[in-house]
């Protein structure tokens, strides 16, 4: 693939951007700062905090005229009448999208993984437009890869788009993406991408907010941290370019970028917008 054609891959994923937030007491304020209305807001769930602060975040951004996205973590919803609960709350506030991953609870309530609260979901009249489920370039800490492939199969009936997890290599991530099309999934794939993450930040962040996914990713993936701490080790500009090959064309089914902004929304949208206008694209 040549520079001009991976550069306008990579200009139409940073186009087609989406930003994940932790539900900290200061982030309501850094999104309205950071990011105009009508931009797409992904709100994560921690068992440390609770999923009742994804659910009230997720609507006070609604309010502000973001399309937001919460995360609907299966193992954190105590039962189905809780389920119910949230997803009235969600339509009322015009909320016509999910994220469901498993989560990482380690007591689950009525629902032991995703597919069974999407299963659920269907019960309820499939209330959402949009349902994305996780996918995984490398393998899970905590799931056996067969399970991953396994459980990505059973799940496609009920997802409108795959999220990609967390991952700093490029050739695992374009690997996974042919993979998932070898096995007949079509669904549209968002790459899940850390933007310019400041490592003490992360760690930071990581305690603070107390999130059981991110500590444990981190403490039992030692060697990708090594790649953010290393003096040049990751960039996600070069991990977009070498990456683009295995991104471009219908048959990756490619929709757009799902940043991990670790809470630095300011400098994840900076990088972004920079990186558009090098490229030569709308920087908005």
């Amino acid at each position: 693939m040549s520079r001009r054609t991976a550069a306008a891959v990579v200009r139409r994923l940073l186009l087609s951007a989406r930003y994940e937030v932790l539900p900290t007491d200061a982030i309501e304020g850094v999104v309205t700062a950071s990011l105009p209305a009508g931009r797409t807001i992904t709100v994560t769930a921690s068992p440390a905090k609770g999923l009742e602060r994804t659910v009230d975040l997720s609507i006070r951004l609604a309010g502000h005229g973001y399309d937001v996205v919460p995360h609907l973590a299966a193992r954190m919803v105590s039962s189905r009448a809780e389920l119910a609960d949230i997803t009235g709350r969600l339509k009322a506030a015009g909320i016509e999208k999910v994220f469901v991953p498993a989560g990482d609870a380690e007591k689950p309530g009525a629902f032991p993984g995703a597919l069974e609260l999407l299963e659920a979901l269907v019960d309820l009249g499939d209330p959402f437009r949009h349902v994305g489920v996780a996918g995984y370039p490398e393998d899970h800490p905590t799931i056996i890869h067969d399970r991953l492939v396994q459980a990505m199969w059973d799940k496609r009936h009920h997802a409108t788009e795959i999220v990609s997890n967390l991952t700093f290599d490029d050739r695992a991530l374009t690997d996974w993406v042919r993979r998932v099309r070898a096995r007949g999934v079509t669904t549209p794939i968002l790459v899940g991408l850390p933007g310019p993450v400041e490592r003490t930040k992360l760690l930071s962040m990581a305690t603070k907010i107390g999130v059981g996914e991110s500590t444990r990713f981190l403490a039992k993936n030692k060697g990708m941290f090594a790649r953010i701490a290393a003096p040049g080790g990751y960039s996600p500009e070069r991990f977009l370019t070498r990456a683009a090959p295995g991104l471009d064309g219908a048959e990756a089914a490619v929709a757009g970028l799902h940043l991990f902004t670790f809470n630095q929304v300011a400098e994840t949208e900076a990088w972004r917008r920079d990186l558009l206008a090098r490229l030569g694209g709308d920087p908005l």
